[in-house]
């Protein structure tokens, strides 16, 4: 994607080489700031605090994490020592235990001396693959916003609705939900995108406005109780969300807000599609009350970061002090509720059989 006429991914290595370069989305969409990892500390707390977040990308930089720990000690002992502690970060989002799971198998069987070497080269792959999956996911994408777009009258854009950001500063590059609106604008359809502010963090606001606005795909921001009364007006032609884990049923765990979403969708008749990478597909659990979801910390809900007239970045309290809060970062749409799941394969019911319709290669491990 690009910014100010410059091409960039969330993630890259750097000129030296070996220490990576990611995008800090917790400065977004203010400041422009690139950070330098050059431990698996810095790589966890990247991923902790949400200084690079998305699934996808989660999956990326704690590939890049075991890297840079290998560089002081490859042993087996080091591998699977970086590989729990990167892994506990962010308990929700499965793409990061495949990519770890993906680098213990890349070094496993090797001698140490090559293992630093085999590790950077299974990352970039990792990363490559993930830009093609999605732009595959935006092909398949497609096909329901031209549904959508036939049903209109010419000269109307096609109203989508989003929650939460997972375009392209969730992935290394296209995204997954954003990747067929990003196919269809390229194609010269009408496309016009509801952009969720996503609370408690505001990734919608700060985030996927941010990258649509970048991009020139005509987008308005709301509040997130609006989606239902948007619907009602028949102002909403879909919905594309993203996931950060789906299970063998069709289950959806996704930023928290989806399900209402999905609820909402389904009392109005709006199709409610969930776009994903194959690595989001967690076959070892047959439904969503198995995710374990993240409660994170309630200063999220009780103070927000923004920039001030004057040009300042500044956190502001803004709850009645001394009330507690409650955090669930995620919640779990049920597959009843999900027109559709998105895939690089193409697009299935969101059940066990639909899924193995497009992997039927995992038959034998699905729950």
């Amino acid at each position: 994607m690009n910014i100010d006429g410059k091409a960039y991914r969330t993630i890259w290595v750097a000129e030296d080489g070996w220490s990576v370069k990611v995008i800090d989305q917790t400065r977004l969409p203010h400041e422009l700031t690139i950070l330098t990892l050059k431990t698996a500390d810095d790589a966890a707390h990247a991923i902790k605090s949400m200084q690079v977040r998305g699934a996808p990308l989660i999956g990326a930089t704690a590939a890049y994490g075991v890297c840079l720990a290998l560089r002081t000690d490859a042993s087996d002992e080091a591998v699977d020592k970086v590989i729990a502690m990167l892994a506990a970060q962010r308990p929700t989002a499965i793409n990061l235990r495949w990519a770890l799971e993906e680098m213990r198998d890349t070094v496993r069987n090797i001698p140490r001396d090559k293992r630093v070497a085999a590790a950077y080269e299974r990352a970039a792959e990792l990363c490559d693959d993930d830009v093609k999956v999605n732009t595959r996911i935006g092909q398949h994408g497609l096909k329901p916003i031209l549904v959508a777009a036939e049903e209109k009258a010419q000269g109307e854009a096609v109203n989508i609705l989003t929650h939460c950001n997972a375009g392209w500063l969730a992935c290394v590059d296209r995204g997954t939900a954003l990747a067929p609106i990003y196919e269809a604008h390229d194609r010269g359809i009408k496309v016009h995108v509801w952009v969720d502010e996503t609370r408690p963090r505001n990734q919608g606001a700060s985030l996927t406005a941010y990258e649509l606005g970048a991009h020139g795909v005509p987008h308005t921001i709301i509040v997130d109780n609006a989606g239902g009364h948007l619907m009602q007006q028949g102002l909403v032609d879909l919905c594309i969300v993203g996931t950060d884990r789906v299970t063998t049923n069709g289950d959806v765990a996704n930023k928290i807000g989806t399900y209402l979403k999905a609820l909402a969708a389904k009392d109005n008749g709006v199709p409610f599609y969930v776009a994903l990478p194959h690595s989001t597909i967690d076959w070892t659990l047959a439904s969503g009350s198995d995710i374990p979801i993240e409660e994170r910390s309630a200063d999220e809900v009780l103070v927000m970061t923004g920039r001030t007239r004057d040009g300042k970045i500044v956190p502001v309290e803004i709850a009645a002090p001394g009330s507690p809060a409650r955090n669930d970062a995620f919640d779990v749409t049920p597959a009843r509720l999900v027109t559709g799941l998105i895939t690089e394969r193409g697009v299935s019911a969101a059940s066990r059989e639909g899924l193995l319709t497009l992997y039927p290669e995992r038959a034998g491990e699905a729950k």
